[in-house]
Formats: structure tokens, sequence, C-alpha cells
């Protein structure tokens, strides 16, 4: 029987965030019920946030009532505070996503808080789902490297980690924020967090701003890494770091793991005709190739003057 991999859908949130227009809300509930059926296993649907922060996705609670939901797929929220937190979970999330950074200076340009500010504040929105059947996953931006402070040390991540398992987290998200990772650097990370706490369930959440996205998710797969975020089309970026291009391109990635033969559980003709919609959606061009070259198993005719026989 094929690996299991699991797919994060983040193109809701993370995706749209950053562009340069509002997607009307109808447009976003659509978005996700199509995700809904292609069998991904979790989508980031949006993020309780300021609407002042995060203007692209103010309709977060609007966005939450309106979608049909799945019995296979869980609807993650991205919550920066208690208060949203407190919102997520009156719109009935099946999971809230934590968010810190491993960097001072990201932490305080993104968050306005530090690391250690950010696990401070962790310990009261844990709480507020206690009791619930929401699950919790804490997300460690700039993990592999910083756009303000270059090199975040591993021992520094590691002591993140080890405070987030404390607190109690169901998973943690290793975040390459602006594509600065290698695979070297992700495969001695990964394999070092599997090794120290294999209770937890570890996701990778790589962009592709330099065009390692792929390497680098096969490099966390190799370490053991079974859960990765990935966005429709490569969409994606984050407004607080400079360079932060797109995400990995889910329908990209699914057809990586498939013609090596691991089940990701998503049709991939199906995720290919969500992706297919995303430059009306948005407004331009995505940066996904699959959509765009077919599958690599595709065929084509011979030209006519090539003999036969």
């Amino acid at each position: 029987m094929a690996q299991r991999i699991f797919i994060n859908e983040v193109a809701p949130r993370d995706g749209l965030q950053i562009e340069a227009r509002f997607v009307p809300t109808p447009d976003k509930i659509a978005l996700i019920d199509a995700l809904s059926r292609t069998g991904v296993a979790k989508i980031e649907a949006t993020s309780f946030t300021s609407p002042k922060a995060i203007p692209n996705l103010a309709d977060a609670g609007d966005v939450m009532a309106g979608i049909t939901r799945h019995e296979d797929v869980d609807y993650v929220a991205l919550v920066p505070n208690e208060r949203g937190a407190e919102r997520a979970l009156a719109a009935g999330v099946d999971e809230l996503n934590l968010v810190l950074s491993a960097s001072d200076s990201h932490g305080l340009a993104n968050l306005r808080m530090t690391p250690w500010q950010s696990l401070a504040r962790f310990e009261h929105m844990i709480a507020l789902a206690r009791g619930s059947n929401v699950s919790i996953n804490a997300s460690i931006s700039t993990t592999f490297g910083c756009p303000f402070e270059g090199d975040v040390p591993a021992s520094r991540i590691l002591e993140i980690v080890r405070a987030l398992a404390a607190l109690g987290v169901d998973g943690i998200t290793l975040c390459d924020t602006t594509g600065m990772a290698n695979p070297q650097q992700v495969s001695a990370l990964c394999k070092d967090v599997i090794k120290r706490h294999p209770e937890l369930l570890l996701t990778l959440h790589v962009h592709d701003t330099r065009g390692m996205g792929l390497a680098n998710a096969l490099a966390a797969w190799q370490a053991g890494i079974i859960r990765f975020d990935a966005a429709l089309g490569g969409l994606g970026g984050c407004p607080f770091a400079p360079g932060a291009s797109g995400n990995v391109c889910s329908e990209d990635l699914v057809h990586m793991f498939e013609t090596m033969g691991l089940d990701t559980g998503v049709d991939l003709d199906a995720l290919l005709a969500v992706a297919e919609t995303l430059p009306a959606l948005v407004g331009h061009e995505v940066p996904g190739q699959v959509v765009k070259a077919g599958r690599s198993s595709r065929r084509y005719p011979l030209p006519a003057h090539v003999a036969r026989g």
C-alpha cells in the first residue's frame, strides 16, 4: 500500500491575503467549496485578524458561515491573538492555527511581539479551546531564515518547539516564510524535530521564492514528514516579509508525489480544474506549472512527417 501524504490547502488564506484586489466573499466560498471536493486533508479557510492589518480577509466570519463543509476535510483558521481565537471558535473551525515568528525582528514586524511574548499569549489562547474538539496547531514563521536577520539558529527553533510542546499543542508547522531554505537544511531540522518530538503532528510550509519549494518538500518527505501546506496555483506570500512570493504550488506538489507512487488522497484532475479558474479569480496569471503543461503522463501525436511502421 502506498504511503499516505496529507495536503493542507492554504490558498484561501495565505494565497488571497496578499492579492492586490479583494476577492468577493461569494467567490471565496465557491473556491473553498470546490477545494473541499478535491480530497485535500485540510483547508486554511481564512484568518480572524484585524481588518486593518489584512483587509483582504475582513470577511472571515461570513466565509466560515457560508462554506459547505465536507466531512473528510478539516477547516482551519489562523488566529494571531485571543480575540481572533474567540471569533474562530464561535465560527466553528476544526483547528486553530496559532502563529509566531522564530526571529525577533519578523515577530515585531508581523505580530508586534517577540517569539517569547507570543508564547506567553498562547497559553491563554489554548485555554479558550479546552473542552472543545478543536485541535491546536502552531506555525513557526521564518524557521529557515529571516529576511531581516538572516540565519535563524536551529537551536532556537528547537527551543521554541519544546516550549510549544509543553503548552500542549497538537501539531507544529515549520515555515519557510520567504523561501530561504535549502533541502539539506530542511532535512536536518525535520529529522531533529521528529526525533525529539515524535508525538507532534509535524507539517512543512515552504515558499517557492527561489525555486526550491518542491526540492525542499521532497527533502522533508525523505526526512519523515508526511504533512505539507501548499497553495493552489502557487499563490501567496506574507505582507510583513519582504520578498515572500508564493507558496509551493498544490497541484505541482500533488503531481510530484503522485508520480512517485505516493497517495495524497487528492484527485489531481479535480484540483487542476479548480486551478484553471484562478487567473479569472485573482486577475492575473499564477505560477503553477502542471496546470499549464499537463501531467507528465500526457502524450502528444507524432508530427505528420514522422514515418510509422
